[in-house]
């Protein structure tokens, strides 16, 4: 069979996307990934398996497979799975029992659209070729990458994951899990990694475990996934979560080889998962993340309460909060938002109209409920302010009384370089004003945050953050960085000042 390639865009037919003007103020998971080895078609259950996976990464998204006759194949494509890995033409060019796909925000790497930075990535080694999905981000890719382009290496693309294919190229070791052992362990920072080759499906999470991924067993064949959710839609077993620092090699024979290729150390699994990431179908730790936000709600009503007359969500990341905090205090719940749920997240060249409407496009009050009522607005997070204050004139110009916010995370005052998508420090709104002065910021009649130590004792941690093990990373509210993040640091950031 003559193999057949997936047409693919050239960088001068790259679309420009830009930020909706709603989105702009949400923090962004970078991507999500997913393999599956021992099926039928397996490329079509890696497309259903992005497909649940698309709250992950909106921007892009890429299949590779393999089949004994055709050899390796791929496609990449901007936008949504839906309109790139559903029809017949294209997923007749990815035949094979064994693929992996990734979906993608744009995170380390260059920000403006090129199909370059799209994974999976692809290597040809001597002992048969190999790709790599990566769901995270490497802190050191800045001294990984000088040091390659010195010694040779040359890179296609702007993203940091293609730091893992060159240090595998240059691995004097035979097989390529063992040339993926050997590169990881140069690698700092976050990383969970979906892998195949000819006969194997890979899956490997960095030793601290910041990022998720999962095993599933699926008819004859396994499959990995960041999350739960995506076993699900296509009837996948959950088997159980890879640990912390474990590499799992899958044969086309179904056997499951777990390696332990890194020092132990303690996990900090990244409780924004908790928060925001995750879909709230999927299950973390062994906790439902629909049930973990609902606790954080009814912390926030024991932490934070308001004497109102509804509790409102704003759709959809803040309702299991607001369902929380609804119980807890007493005060009904109701939905005081209407969502669009035809609005896409993001745009192609919007006009200048468009983006004054802003929030407007998806989001709508239900006047009739808000009109004369104290309302309570529960949210996931405030990074800039700017959606809040926007939502919070909606509330008021539809009549209410009262405006009080209540959030579902700790104030975000630092950045991520684990792999999510945030603002420089000074653009967020925690990083520069206290919480009093965010209220007079917002215009709002109160607001108050989940502390950090109700955060955690909702995600299970009874004692809260101090006693809490395994410990999460919480980087994002704290400032205290698990893994230096070498590059930035060598940009000028400066780390939080010790006591």
């Amino acid at each position: 069979m003559k193999p057949r390639l997936a047409p693919s865009l050239s960088l001068d037919q790259a679309p420009r996307f830009h930020a909706h003007p709603f989105d702009d103020d949400k923090l962004k998971e970078e991507c999500g990934i997913f393999g599956v080895i021992g099926v039928t078609d397996a490329s079509n259950f890696v497309a259903l398996g992005l497909h649940a996976l698309q709250h992950r990464g909106q921007e892009a998204g890429g299949i590779v497979c393999y089949h004994p006759d055709a050899g390796f194949n791929s496609a990449r494509r901007f936008g949504y799975v839906r309109d790139n890995f559903t029809s017949q033409d294209v997923m007749e060019t990815l035949p094979g029992p064994l693929a992996i796909g990734h979906v993608r925000y744009s995170t380390a790497g260059s920000k403006a659209a090129a199909i370059r930075d799209v994974q999976p990535f692809f290597g040809e080694f001597s002992r048969g070729g190999a790709a790599i999905a990566h769901n995270g981000n490497i802190t050191n890719a800045i001294a990984l990458r000088r040091e390659l382009i010195e010694r040779g290496s040359i890179f296609q693309s702007s993203s940091d994951s293609e730091c893992i294919i060159h240090l595998m190229a240059r691995s004097l070791q035979k097989s390529v899990p063992e040339r993926m052992e050997d590169a990881l362990r140069r690698v700092e920072g976050a990383f969970s990694v979906v892998a195949m080759t000819r006969t194997k499906l890979i899956g490997v999470r960095d030793p601290l475990g910041v990022r998720p991924l999962v095993l599933g067993k699926v008819a004859d064949g396994w499959c990995l996934s960041s999350e739960t959710c995506a076993l699900d839609i296509i009837g996948a077993e959950f088997v159980r979560e890879i640990e912390p620092g474990e590499m799992v090699v899958i044969t086309s024979d179904g056997k499951v080889d777990s390696r332990r290729p890194f020092r132990s150390q303690p996990s900090k699994f990244c409780i924004f998962e908790h928060v925001y990431f995750s879909r709230p179908d999927s299950i973390i730790g062994g906790k439902s993340v629909y049930d973990t936000r609902r606790r954080i709600g009814v912390e926030l009503a024991r932490e934070a309460p308001v004497e109102a007359d509804l509790v409102c969500p704003v759709p959809d990341s803040g309702t299991p909060a607001a369902i929380g905090f609804s119980q807890e205090s007493g005060i009904p719940y109701a939905m005081g938002i209407i969502r669009n749920q035809y609005m896409g997240r993001t745009f192609i060249e919007p006009t200048e109209q468009i983006r004054n409407m802003g929030v407007r496009l998806k989001l709508n009050v239900n006047r009739a409920l808000i009109k004369g009522k104290r309302v309570v607005l529960v949210d996931d997070s405030v990074v800039r302010g700017t959606t809040s204050r926007k939502i919070k004139e909606m509330i008021l110009d539809a009549g209410a009384a009262e405006v009080h916010f209540r959030i579902a995370s700790p104030p975000t005052a630092w950045p991520c370089f684990y792999g999510v998508d945030t603002p420089q420090r000074e653009k967020l709104l925690a990083a520069t004003m206290t919480e009093d002065e965010m209220r007079d910021h917002l215009r709002v009649d109160s607001l108050r945050f989940v502390s950090l130590d109700g955060l955690y004792r909702a995600a299970g941690e009874a004692e809260g953050r101090d006693n809490a093990c395994p410990q999460y990373c919480d980087a994002c509210f704290s400032g205290e960085y698990p893994v230096e993040p070498s590059d930035m640091i060598e940009k000028g950031f400066e780390l939080k000042a010790t006591e």
